[in-house]
């Protein structure tokens, strides 16, 4: 009875004590709350350095204006993170042990956000990496993609170059400006970087070589991997933190646990290129979603491991215990939300209040440190965006162009509740308390007028403006990436047609039949298209009856549209050509005989391209336009430009451009049907709006001031 009665007692006094807490902890978020209010009801305030007068964001010409006024903050008396953390005239690395971090001797907790410098206009960098800092966090991760930075093989792009996105490239310049942000910075060179992004960020060149295999142990892929290191770390090795820089870590490879085969040679060749740039003085690491077997698998002994997931840290954070017991724990991608595939019944995610649980169970228990993946997603702008396989047609799932993640910070760079809850319990663990900036005023918006189509290329006007040297004539059809052209590197984007003149009769029981376009199939014939576009032609083999209504030779053409080139997979799903690539069995017949002597045009649909087209024809009253088609709007802009959205969910298929800037693919599938326009994009005065549609074309150009990227997420 005694025993019964104390642990009755015992009982009773626990559950006071855990009622306390509860009040207790439910008394700070609600005060936590409030201060966010109160800080986002301050954030135009005069003396919130975020602004301008007129309340844009600070761009490059206020540079110089930043560092003057970074010392306006919530928090007047406290060190900043490098006033902390980089006192002294020998600076001392990121070091793990004991179960801590250590930076220049003092402990540290990594609070990180997520955001690539390659999907934010360079114009916005500053304002979402001081929002971040804004939320609290510490430092900012990046991935480094190699596909951009060596677009063409041996010609190396950091900035400087006139590719798409070359304007996006300046990496060195974006982590300058985390470090006068406040911010820290990891950054993960891959050469793989996964990331929802075209081929897991590895050139499409490399798949020129058929003896390559990438990810693995194979000289002709370390070859090319050397060079791109070799280019790629020089550029920001004094950028470390031991030199006076921001970079405190660096990664090698990417969830490397994941693939199959996998090779410590192979890992342990992209850890002696980071030494022997210097990148000693760095932490070197690695991240992955299972530690099984030895736990090794995707990592090498003496390199820090950390985790990846969306839920149950303690699980995975268990596995890392095992394996390194006397290491820290850091979820290195805590997956604050998640991405879409094109045909989603709504968009990807999870509530607010699952990720701040989460959150908590890392800060709290485990005492973790933590890189929200992501912060910020930005926009998978052109062609860039990745996908992954599936076991059943279309055999491909492609990622949407929007990349917001449903992550703390929106695609265009606006707060949402997620945010506000990370910043509550980033505050509640943060350890020492640091000075932190007012939060930044959020972007003007507009829904500017509606647009009429004004003027039009035909399908056989596209064709005829591609330069003659992005036309071959071959024995047999090949893949994109194999095409003669840019310097030994094929074709990496647009799309490819497959050209051929048949003598065709009326009723003669002429027939097309193709197998295995990758990805997206259109037969045109005298530049008419064959489908009616309710039911597109997806990675498949169809046959079409080649139908005139006079004699005589006719143009039969196959465009097709690669959706993407996978990011992740084991390494059968890194083999993919586009196009009609024969190491897929694509094929074209035609009367069932195989073609051969085929003129193929690559499509590349640039930037530059498309900025110099002319020769429109106008639309008229009496005008029929018929896909796929060029349509070109122009309107007006007065005052300075602000965000916006294009609707597309009236339109079909294709890709838009912004004043001769590729700003993704729409697709009325979904879940997204809208395209986010930055700012930066648009100017003063006149702007043109160019789609290339490829299925059925609306009538009109619509703007919104508000996003649509389909149904929110309900639950995690």
């Amino acid at each position: 009875m005694r025993s019964a009665f104390c642990f009755s007692y015992i009982a009773s006094f626990l559950k006071l004590i855990f009622g306390w807490l509860r009040n207790l902890w439910e008394t700070m978020m609600k005060r936590g709350r409030e201060q966010a209010a109160e800080r986002s009801d301050a954030k135009s305030d005069g003396n919130s350095f975020h602004q301008t007068e007129t309340g844009a964001g600070v761009g490059d010409d206020d540079k110089g204006k930043v560092l003057a006024c970074s010392t306006t903050t919530t928090s007047q008396n406290l060190p900043s993170v490098y006033e902390y953390f980089a006192n002294g005239t020998e600076l001392r690395g990121l070091v793990a042990q004991n179960r801590v971090f250590t930076l220049n001797g003092r402990e540290i907790r990594i609070i990180s956000g997520a955001m690539h410098y390659f999907r934010v206009h360079p114009a916005q960098w500053r304002d979402r990496l001081r929002k971040l800092r804004a939320m609290g966090a510490n430092a900012v991760e990046t991935y480094v993609p190699w596909n951009l930075h060596e677009f063409r093989k041996g010609e190396f792009d950091f900035g400087n170059g006139t590719n798409d996105l070359s304007e996006f490239l300046d990496v060195r310049t974006y982590i300058q400006t985390a470090q006068e942000e406040d911010l820290l910075v990891l950054i993960r060179p891959g050469p793989y970087i996964c990331t929802e992004w075209d081929f897991g960020g590895l050139p499409s060149w490399l798949q020129r070589d058929p003896n390559m295999k990438v990810r693995e142990n194979n000289q002709p892929y370390l070859d090319r991997v050397k060079i791109y290191l070799d280019n790629f770390l020089p550029q920001v090795a004094d950028l470390q933190f031991t030199r006076g820089g921001p970079i405190i870590a660096i990664q090698i490879e990417n969830e490397y646990g994941a693939f199959s085969p996998r090779s410590s040679e192979y890992l342990q060749f992209v850890r002696d290129l980071y030494n022997q740039h210097g990148f000693n003085e760095s932490l070197h690491f690695t991240s992955d979603n299972s530690f099984g077997g030895s736990g090794m698998e995707g990592s090498l002994p003496g390199v820090l491991q950390t985790a990846n997931f969306q839920n149950s840290p303690t699980n995975l954070f268990n596995q890392l215990r095992q394996v390194q017991p006397d290491m820290p724990t850091m979820a290195m991608e805590f997956w604050a939300g998640w991405f879409n595939h094109w045909g989603d019944a709504k968009q990807g995610g999870t509530t607010p209040e699952f990720m701040a649980s989460v959150l908590e169970e890392i800060l709290g228990p485990w005492n973790g440190s933590v890189n929200f993946y992501m912060f910020h997603g930005g926009t998978n702008y052109g062609f860039m965006a990745g996908g992954n396989t599936r076991g059943d047609p279309p055999y491909i799932d492609a990622d949407v162009t929007s990349y917001d993640y449903d992550a703390p910070l929106s695609e265009a760079g606006d707060y949402t509740r997620k945010y506000d809850l990370a910043a509550e319990l980033i505050d509640m663990y943060e350890n020492p308390k640091l000075r932190k900036p007012q939060r930044p005023a959020e972007s003007n918006k507009a829904a500017y007028p509606t647009l009429g189509l004004q003027r039009y290329l035909t399908y056989s006007d596209v064709i005829e403006r591609i330069p003659s040297s992005s036309k071959f004539q071959l024995e047999r059809p090949v893949s994109m990436e194999n095409l003669p052209m840019n310097g030994d590197s094929g074709q990496s984007f647009g799309y490819i047609i497959y050209r051929k003149n048949v003598f065709i009769a009326p009723n003669d029981d002429s027939s097309f039949r193709g197998s295995w376009p990758r990805d997206v199939g259109f037969l045109l014939v005298d530049g008419e298209l064959v489908q009616d576009g309710s039911d597109l032609w997806i990675n498949s083999i169809k046959e079409f009856p080649l139908t005139v209504t006079q004699a005589g030779n006719h143009t039969v053409d196959l465009l097709v549209e690669p959706l993407t080139r996978v990011n992740y997979g084991t390494a059968g799903d890194f083999i993919q050509q586009k196009g009609i690539a024969p190491i897929h069995q694509s094929k074209i017949e035609i009367n069932g005989e195989e073609v051969t002597n085929v003129e193929v045009i690559a499509a590349e649909f640039s930037n530059a391209w498309v900025k110099q087209l002319s020769g429109f024809s106008a639309v008229g009253n009496d005008t029929t336009i018929r896909a796929p088609v060029l349509l070109q709007s122009s309107f007006d802009i007065s005052g300075e430009p602000a965000d916006t959205w294009l609707d597309m969910s009236r339109w079909s298929k294709g890709i838009v451009f912004v004043n001769g800037f590729n700003i993704g693919r729409y697709w009325n599938v979904g879940p997204q049907q809208n395209l986010y326009v930055a700012a930066p994009l648009l100017k003063t005065g006149e702007n043109i709006i160019t789609i290339f549609e490829q299925v059925q074309p609306h009538t009109e150009i619509v703007f919104s001031d508000t996003p649509n990227l389909g149904e929110p997420p309900s639950s995690a």
